[in-house]
């Protein structure tokens, strides 16, 4: 899988299904998963990741209901060419709603814009 490792964290709140699609997902996303590289079989992924099959066939679903994989039957499920902008996208949308839903919540308590942005700037330098 073009050197793509998945970790799986027992102690996570995360559902295992979602750890994988997740990880997938930032794969695509990253370009570490190129257009048209194949994934590994869902039986495969299951058995090297010590989870059920259906676990790992909700990820696929998932990612390819997202837009971000294609499953041929009888070939496997495939990285479409598409996915990168589709997940972009589908990202800048989330943090629009996140950004709005900060912005209601900080009208709320009476914080101001000034205020908002140094505390944004320091949740990036966190992150960073």
């Amino acid at each position: 899988m073009n050197s793509l490792e998945i970790k799986i964290i027992n102690s996570s709140s995360e559902p295992f299904y979602k750890q994988i699609h997740d990880q997938i997902r930032d794969a695509i996303l990253s370009g570490q998963l190129p257009y048209g590289q194949a994934l590994p079989s869902i039986r495969f992924l299951a058995m090297e990741l010590e989870v059920s099959v259906i676990t790992t066939k909700r990820a696929y679903d998932d990612l390819e209901s997202e837009g971000l994989i294609d499953t041929v039957i009888g070939r496997g499920s495939f990285v479409k060419e598409e996915s990168s902008a589709v997940l972009e996208k589908k990202l800048e949308e989330e943090l629009d709603q996140t950004l709005r839903s900060a912005a209601h919540t900080a009208v709320r308590l009476g914080i101001g814009e000034d205020e908002i942005c140094q505390k944004l700037k320091k949740i990036m330098k966190e992150k960073a």
